[in-house]
């Protein structure tokens, strides 16, 4: 349950946001049929549309590829719909959503475990509040019972006691976003640029305050006027077929109030004149100058010309802003702009952040210049087709899928709310494709000219209803899971070594390849730290041929989307293709793969990137304990004993040379060292003919050895202390090693973790947000790697609860291996989750790539994820205990805790540690006396 509030729109958000309609719905029919075939390359989802008698608004889209079912329900109510003094009230009900209702009082997310539920979510912003799920198509009257339940029949469960738990949830959501840099500019943003009393004046989250006076009173009637079924669009997407799902709807739905009549805010721009300016610090590395201005809403003409220009102007390497200040300037470690669309009024966000040791005046002043430019001139044609061609691209991905955000069921439902139609997005499309440079410059000019709002963030400085209804006595029986299989593969090896393997996928016209290297932040063993990562990042900076902004428009112009990166063991570059531009989209892919320039300009300006990057991890709790893990529990001379993050140290990223990431690319890149994986549209044939023409002469070589063996245990209770003044939070990661991906009891291992802290209802994250709410979440992993690898506890809790926290999570790792061992239905529901969710878990070419890198990566047999449902079945509770017992170790864990250390340090000394150790976000041992022995010195 997360909210959708601004702070959290990114661009690549902000394009899919913006499929969405005028705020005046056209009347539609009770039934109207959606169309079912198209021609060409226009892109339809076709759908089947109903309205209830109780005004339920019904759409169902078939798509048969896989036997699993998306149901997404969108509530026409938001923060927008609050009054000042009562804000946070849509959000905290979107929680209370999840906590049981009148005929089942239980965690929401139960049975959708043990059916294998999948993207099982909601959230909440501005405009509307959404629940949705995927489960296997089995499993759809389960979902239908559930979420009518929760429609209809939820007021008689909501008590005080669970208003006071969901509200101490949220307001740790609260402080966990205000706790990350930069989290508090949003609620800034949303004061300065509207004025008092305007809906989109306070946050989606709300005050603090606002929610502590929260009563039930107030609960109960939010409910009654605004989760009415006529204020409600539910839209079913997968495999199923429209009558039948119309029959299920009337009979799990029908008996369900209408609400209310509501009264709707009619559009409410707020445009702005003059200027306006605040300035706040933060902690954070690196300073930020942010420009809004308030625009026309969703769905106005002009709102989806200014989604185009903030592609234009913000979107990619090529874009005006970033090519300016980050490319030939070099004063901004990034750029973004975007136009966030909603239904009242529209925002377009601009922000730069300015490299360390660059004057942030500098970089507003020349932000300013090329925006003045652009509005002069206009963008050229050029950039009008990348930015067109880039939006098109992003729809079609995102409609891959069923569910989730921006997929098929959430596009339907977007549309049919702010819009009255489904498929409004149309509307959208065709507007943007007949776009011209001089619609856009006018709407620019028109809206951009005047009534910005400038925010300057600094640095804080170093101081020291129907007859009858369904049955509600007992949930609806779920048939068995349908049975799924992973995709065939297809495997090929050229002359020189370099293997093809080949997942066919043809129900989307995308091809995904990926050349997976073994080389990883392993490899900078020997070398420097952070090699690896900055050699990865400076691949498609430029080849022997293409320059880097070639390299990105070239990219726009082809609908593609190309990715170079590494983890711990592996190295790889990920292209993701249209089938119709294949060929083209292949000759830059193998460009950036065998003919990388590393240009000396560009090698200097990534570096004080990356500089910029580790310091920016250092101001993150949750990265700065990720940082300083890896050498406490592997020691200082393992090829893993580096951050966790890959970035390296600013040590060791001073001394990197141009020539460092020539030696990585010679020493590593090398054809039989490197599996080719590819998912998609194409066939053997095909795709091989084509790889051996591109990379037929890539010469092969020796290739050196990593060391990632075993490593003697470096010794448990322990804990290190970063101090955090002022954190509102502390974070805490506990965890030691564990034995490698490969391990025989690797399946037995994932079931253990996912019973202990690896789902939302494991032990771990129920006793601390569900029972204590001292946290958002709290989990427990296991990062896969080839070696020893680490099992790490993570939970960020509220500061005055850091010492009661640990002896919690004390608590629940000596019980797993102690009195309380794996309950049989816990083992039931961990293997359900590993097994059901399978149905959904390949729906994307990406997800199938993933799994054939892991199985490549790690050495797992060919029939691995074949046979991994039955291994799954046959595990049995001892199975599950001992793999607990084999992992889990309490008294070898080494505990990272960050916070502000005056006020936990003292809780912390009464642990029962063996050490406490204070040190810095680098790792170093800081000498500094302890609070109690500052205030006896001062006695």
């Amino acid at each position: 349950m997360r909210s959708s509030v601004l702070a959290r729109v990114i661009p690549a958000i902000a394009v899919a946001l913006a499929l969405a309609a005028p705020a005046a719905a056209a009347p539609v029919a009770d039934v109207e049929q959606g169309p079912v075939s198209r021609t060409g390359d226009e892109i339809d989802i076709p759908f089947t549309k109903f309205v209830l008698d109780n005004g339920l608004t019904l759409v169902v889209h078939e798509d048969h590829k896989a036997p699993i079912v998306a149901v997404n329900v969108w509530y026409h109510v938001g923060s927008k719909d609050e009054k000042p003094g009562k804000t946070g009230f849509a959000h905290l009900f979107e929680h209370l959503m999840f906590n049981g209702t009148e005929n089942y009082n239980d965690d929401y997310m139960k049975p959708f475990d043990r059916v294998g539920g999948t993207e099982m979510n909601g959230t909440t912003n501005v405009d509307r509040t959404n629940y949705f799920q995927n489960v296997p198509s089995t499993a759809l009257d389960l979902a239908l019972w559930m979420e009518s339940d929760r429609m209809g029949h939820l007021l008689g469960a909501i008590d005080q006691a669970k208003l006071d738990e969901q509200r101490g949830v949220v307001q740790n959501e609260k402080r966990q976003g205000e706790n990350q840099p930069y989290g508090r500019m949003w609620g800034i943003i949303a004061e300065n640029t509207y004025p008092a009393g305007h809906p989109y004046s306070w946050t989606t989250i709300g005050s603090m305050e606002d929610l502590n006076a929260a009563s039930l009173e107030d609960v109960h009637e939010w409910f009654k006027r605004y989760y009415g079924a006529a204020n409600a669009v539910l839209v079913i997407a997968g495999d199923v077929d429209a009558e039948t799902v119309r029959q299920k709807v009337e009979h799990y739905f029908g008996d369900i109030a209408p609400g209310p009549p509501l009264t709707r805010q009619e559009a409410w721009v707020a445009k702005r004149s003059g200027s306006h300016r605040a300035t706040m610090q933060d902690r954070v590395s690196q300073a930020r100058v942010v420009k809004v201005w308030n625009t026309p809403p969703w769905g106005a003409l002009e709102d989806d010309y200014l989604d185009l220009v903030g592609l234009i102007l913000g979107s990619g390497k090529t874009s005006r802003l970033y090519k300016r200040l980050v490319y030939d300037d070099q004063i901004a470690s990034d750029v973004v702009a975007f136009n966030a669309s909603r239904e009242l009024g529209s925002q377009m966000i601009i922000w730069a952040t300015a490299l360390p040791g660059q004057d942030l005046a500098t970089v507003e002043r020349a932000l300013d210049e090329e925006l003045a430019r652009f509005l002069a001139e206009g963008p050229t044609e050029r950039e009008v087709e990348r930015a067109k061609a880039e939006f098109r691209s992003r729809f079609v991905r995102g409609i891959e899928r069923i569910g989730g955000f921006g997929g098929k069921s959430d596009v339907l439902a977007q549309n049919e709310v702010y819009g009255g139609r489904p498929d409004f997005y149309k509307t959208t499309l065709s507007r943007r494709a007949a776009a011209t440079a001089e619609d856009l410059q006018r709407a620019a000019v028109k809206w951009l000219s005047d009534g910005v709002f400038t925010l300057e963030i600094h640095p804080v400085p170093p101081f020291k209803s129907a007859a009858q209804g369904a049955d509600r006595s007992r949930l609806p029986e779920v048939g068995d899971s349908p049975d799924v299989s992973f995709p065939s593969l297809q495997r090929a090896t050229l002359d020189n070594g370099l293997e093809i393997v080949l997942a066919e996928r043809h129900a989307v016209p995308l091809v995904q390849l990926s050349l997976i290297v073994d080389a990883g932040y392993a490899a900078d063993q020997g070398a420097i730290p952070g090699t690896a990562n900055l050699a990865m990042n400076m691949l498609d900076e430029g080849t022997t041929s293409r320059s880097a902004l070639e390299i990105s428009e070239e990219l726009q112009l082809l609908g593609a989307t190309l990715f170079a990166g590494s983890s711990l063991d592996t190295s790889s570059v990920t292209l993701s293709a249209l089938r119709g531009n294949l060929g083209p989209s292949l000759d830059l892919f193998a460009d950036v793969i065998l003919n990388p320039a590393f240009p000396e300009a560009d090698f200097e300006r990534l570096k004080r990137q990356q500089l910029a990057s580790i310091q920016r991890e250092k101001t993150s709790p949750f990265q700065m304990a990720l940082r300083v893990f890896p050498v406490l529990i592997y020691g200082p001379d393992h090829a893993y004993s580096v951050p966790f993050t890959g970035s390296g140290t600013e040590d060791s990223v001073g001394r990197l040379t141009r020539q460092n990431l020539i030696d990585f690319h010679r020493t590593w890149f090398k054809p039989q060292n490197a599996t080719l994986v590819v998912v998609g549209d194409v066939t053997m044939e095909e795709i091989r003919s084509q790889i051996e023409a591109r990379f037929g002469s890539w010469q092969p070589g020796e290739v050196p050895r990593k060391n990632v063996g075993s490593v003697a245990v470096q010794g448990g209770n322990k804990l290190y202390l970063i101090d955090r003044p002022d954190s509102i939070q502390s974070v805490i990661v506990a965890g030691h090693l564990a034995p490698p991906k490969g391990d025989p009891d690797e399946i037995a291992i994932e079931a253990m973790n996912q019973l202990l802290g690896g789902s939302f209802t494991a032990r771990i994250n129920m006793n601390l947000r569900e029972d204590k709410h001292w946290s958002y979440g709290a989990s427990s992993f296991i990062l896969d790697a080839r070696g020893p690898r680490p099992f790490l506890v993570l939970a960020p809790v509220q500061t005055d609860k850091t010492k009661e926290s640990i002896e919690e999570l004390r608590k629940e790792l000596t019980g797993i291996i102690g009195d309380r061992p794996p309950a049989p239905e816990e083992v039931a529901k961990a293997k359900d989750q590993q097994t059901l969710t399978l149905p959904g878990r390949w729906e994307t070419l990406g997800a199938v790539a993933s799994s054939i890198a892991e199985m490549i990566g790690f050495g797992l047999p060919e029939d691995y994820w074949q046979r991994y449902p039955d291994l799954v079945r046959s595990l049995d509770r001892e199975q599950v205990a001992a793999a607990a017992r084999k992992v889990v170790h309490p008294d070898e864990l080494v505990w990272v805790v960050v916070g502000d250390r005056a006020k936990i340090e003292p809780g912390l000394r009464q642990l029962g540690f063996a050490d406490i150790q204070l040190i810095d976000a680098d790792g170093k041992p800081v000498d500094a006396p302890s609070p109690a022995t500052v205030g006896a010195a001062s006695e």
